[in-house]
């Protein structure tokens, strides 16, 4: 058990030579439920290709999720309820290219888990069979977790989601902080209590304000994953492009955008197009030579 819950500090990447340094041990989910009481935060990021994947597990990151979010900032949709199981089928299976190390989680789109308990596992299994995904997630509290059950007694590792819910923007009017009141801290505390009751390793609490998440997190025994949450969840999750400045809009209040990688590559474009322009690429660095002197009629010869 303790090789499982011995994760490496973040940022560490795999040592060369096994003999000098530790080679950082494979995420499992056991792994993860272990860091709950300690002081060891779950680090997490989205991910939807290939790329992506490999420089989140280089930075040292514990947990990939194939977000539906790659609905809004891959395939510019303006909400998440476009993107569909195949797709993240697809992305899955990148990601899983592309990564070890860290736990790989899909997300369970909008319509695979609103059917019968039969229907929904059939969905889960094709991500973990047919995408690589170690676990899934799905969205909904109380009203979900017999699905949590059902799923966990398939062998199906799941994540919930609890607070502002993007699949419900219709039911909801909009994505709206959630807890605000006391009863509706209550309600977040019940359907934090059935999500773990019914097999849940761990919950996803997003738009909910910090007090609440944090007195969630302490009463729960398994991991909280904070994204616009506060500090006092047991990790933090958020969304690859938004962090990097890959995604366009304003972001939201509770990302920090730590580069502008859109800026970068406008200017690579806007250089290369130049260049282009003026025949200055292809120089001759790019291009193939041939290994013997033609004559001046070899294209007759042909």
């Amino acid at each position: 058990m303790s090789e499982q819950t011995d994760l490496p500090v973040y940022g560490s990447t795999p040592a060369t030579n096994p003999t000098e340094h530790t080679v950082p041990a494979k995420v499992t989910v056991p792994a993860l439920m272990a860091r709950k009481g300690t002081a060891k935060k779950i680090m997490c990021l989205t991910a939807y290709d290939y790329p992506t994947a490999r420089l989140v597990d280089e930075a040292g990151f514990d947990l990939i999720l194939v977000g539906d979010s790659m609905a809004n900032v891959v395939l510019g949709h303006a909400s998440t309820l476009k993107v569909s199981l195949d797709q993240i089928i697809s992305a899955t299976r990148a990601v899983k290219r592309g990564a070890d190390r860290p736990l790989v989680v899909a997300d369970m789109p909008f319509g695979t888990y609103h059917v019968s308990r039969a229907d929904t596992a059939i969905n889960a299994l094709r991500l973990i069979r047919e995408g690589g995904a170690q676990a899934v997630k799905l969205e909904g509290g109380r009203n979900r977790a017999h699905l949590v059950r059902a799923l966990v007694d398939a062998d199906i590792p799941v994540m919930g989601h609890i607070g502002l819910l993007p699949q419900s923007i219709n039911s909801r009017g909009g994505y709206r902080v959630q807890g605000k009141t006391a009863a509706g801290a209550r309600g977040l505390l019940e359907d934090a209590l059935a999500l773990q009751d019914a097999g849940a390793f761990a919950i996803v609490l997003e738009g909910i304000p910090a007090q609440v998440a944090r007195r969630i997190s302490e009463r729960l025994l398994i991991p909280t994953i904070g994204i616009g949450a506060g500090g006092g969840c047991d990790g933090q999750i958020l969304v690859f492009h938004d962090v990097v400045g890959l995604s366009f809009g304003p972001p939201p209040k509770f990302v920090k955008r730590y580069a502008n990688v859109a800026d970068i590559m406008r200017k690579a474009l806007g250089e290369l197009l130049v260049d282009m322009r003026s025949g200055e690429f292809p120089a001759a660095l790019h291009t193939y030579q041939v290994s013997e002197e033609l004559p001046e009629n070899w294209d007759f010869d042909l």
